[in-house]
């Protein structure tokens, strides 16, 4: 266990090392999901991700024999490029094993950082079980992302920051992976306002707090976005001290990830990955819960790739009715195609992209398929573009 006095030390001790995050309310979250939203914005640190605290943390623990000897830490990339910018700085050599599916982007920064970077095992579960075999050979210290004291501690520092900067919050809402951030804020938080309300958030294909929390066998896996909470369990001394605090845990569907990422770029104008964007997550899948309350709520990564940015980004305009896919069966004969550009600028909608096929799509030699993507302004306007269509033309599902 670790105590409210180890996240003070922790305080002092990163203290010039990590930044001091803003904490900024938010009018466009609040207005959106009916609370009084508080953000944390974890990704003004220099690697993008609040991993910073607990490896500048764990990294200023080692004796001298320990960072002479090196560190190893296996991680999906936050902790990776954490450990190793704190490594360079303190003069430590640092190895980060990854698992083979880590976003390019998070790769290439952890190595820019100076570490050597070993890609191994499809899951974290097997880069550790490599990380473990690598620190036994070479005789090198373990960094491990969240199941260790020094780790968490530093990761409490954060809610201590969060709370001393708004004193009145009433909910603190943190995304969960390995349940170091979890385990730390609640420490911190339980210390500075007893009776404030811990939630942890988990993704779908990833619930293993929920599930340890209820008695149930952990049993997760499957795709996400939010990868960097993509752990197969809770750390048992995480686990530990997050039961202790009575904490809650809730967990949230994939859609509600991107549709948490989206808010935070085109309202909060915060670029956040799918983990960072969980705390979000949860105000959009559970209004109820949050209506009316004063919530804090960590954007603790934003190390997301730019073409999956963009996707989240063109699949929210979708189900907002701001993006329009049209299929039409149109005659094949001149000036068809300028008539139908015609009525969409007559109403005011914004031809993106356009696909016209005669040879393999249309029903007859006569006719010919046309996709087009519109874009307009909301989905009242979505409709009267499609009903100025339709109007003249026979619209087919896609």
């Amino acid at each position: 266990m670790i105590g409210f006095s180890d996240v003070e030390a922790a305080a002092r001790r990163i203290k010039g090392r990590v930044v001091r995050t803003p904490a900024l309310a938010s009018e466009a979250i609040s207005h959106a999901t009916g609370a009084t939203v508080v953000l944390k914005l974890e990704t003004f640190q220099a690697t993008g991700s609040f991993k910073e605290r607990g490896a500048a943390n764990r990294l200023a623990l080692l004796t001298p024999a320990e960072r002479a000897a090196g560190v190893i830490a296996m991680s999906a990339g936050n902790h990776a490029q954490a450990v190793a910018r704190h490594a360079k700085l303190a003069g430590i050599a640092a190895t980060i094993v990854m698992p083979r599916y880590t976003p390019p982007t998070k790769v290439s920064r952890t190595a820019s950082w100076g570490a050597r970077v070993v890609l191994h095992g499809e899951t974290l579960v097997e880069s550790a079980a490599h990380a473990a075999l690598l620190a036994e050979r070479e005789g090198l210290v373990m960094v491990h992302p969240y199941d260790d004291p020094g780790v968490m501690a530093g990761q409490g520092t954060l809610a201590l920051e969060l709370l001393s900067d708004v004193p009145d919050l009433d909910t603190l809402v943190v995304p969960v992976g390995g349940g170091g951030m979890m385990a730390g804020s609640a420490v911190a938080a339980a210390a500075l306002k007893p009776g404030i309300e811990i939630v942890g958030v988990e993704v779908e294909a990833y619930p293993a707090l929920a599930q340890r929390l209820a008695g149930q066998p952990v049993a997760v896996g499957g795709t996400t976005i939010a990868e960097g909470i993509a752990v197969r369990d809770i750390g048992d001394l995480a686990f530990s001290i997050i039961r202790a605090h009575g904490a809650e845990v809730l967990v949230v569907p994939e859609q509600a990830i991107e549709q948490g990422i989206a808010l935070l770029a085109e309202g909060a104008k915060v670029v956040a990955e799918g983990a960072g964007a969980a705390g979000v997550a949860a105000l959009f899948a559970f209004p109820a819960r949050f209506k009316g309350k004063k919530v804090g709520v960590p954007i603790c990564g934003a190390n997301i790739d730019p073409r999956i940015l963009a996707n989240v980004l063109l699949r929210n305009l979708l189900r907002d009715g701001r993006l329009l896919r049209i299929a039409l069966e149109i005659p094949d004969r001149p000036g068809v195609l300028a008539d139908i550009a015609t009525r969409i600028a007559a109403h005011e909608g914004n031809v993106i992209e356009v696909s016209h096929q005669r040879l393999f799509a249309a029903p007859s030699v006569q006719s010919a398929h046309l996709e087009v993507m519109v874009e307009a302004r909301d989905p009242r306007h979505a409709e009267e573009i499609t009903a100025a269509l339709q109007a003249c033309y026979v619209l087919k599902r896609i």
